[in-house]
């Protein structure tokens, strides 16, 4: 299961990718905003990476306007490795590499179709291993340095 989650910003966008979800049968839990009124992308951020965090959902996404709030907000949060994509290659190479965990987008930067790419892309790569786990031991010394 996927957990999703937008401010107002990212909301619209956020409705686009859960019709394109339906359609192709992905389960997903949504962490909300419900609307477009202003709301602060934090609530649902943080939503979203507990949700991973905890095993509860597979993997995230986040949007919102730049998609670079909602980046922060999850990195906060040991275990989570999200990062802000704009196109294929970007979440391509996001996963191969850093295994995210977490997928943020900028509503403002990337059309419906273009996410939807993205986020395919994102869903169907492989993490490659190898070199790139001895990366992700260095990060969880990091954090485990300065997460207390």
């Amino acid at each position: 299961m996927i957990a999703i989650g937008a401010d107002h910003g990212g909301y619209t966008l956020k409705e686009e990718i859960k019709k394109y979800f339906d359609e192709c049968g992905i389960e997903y839990k949504d962490f909300g905003t419900n609307s477009a009124d202003r709301t602060d992308y934090p609530i649902y951020a943080k939503e979203v990476a507990k949700s991973v965090q905890r095993n509860e959902c597979e993997c995230g996404i986040l949007i919102c306007t730049t998609g670079v709030g909602m980046t922060i907000v999850a990195n906060k949060f040991r275990g989570i490795r999200c990062a802000e994509c704009s196109d294929e290659e970007e979440s391509k190479k996001a996963k191969e590499h850093s295994n995210i965990n977490v997928l943020a987008l900028g509503a403002g930067k990337v059309s419906s179709s273009k996410a939807i790419a993205t986020i395919r892309m994102w869903l169907g790569t492989e993490f490659l291993g190898g070199r790139y786990n001895e990366r992700l031991d260095m990060i969880k010394e990091i954090e485990n340095e300065n997460m207390k």
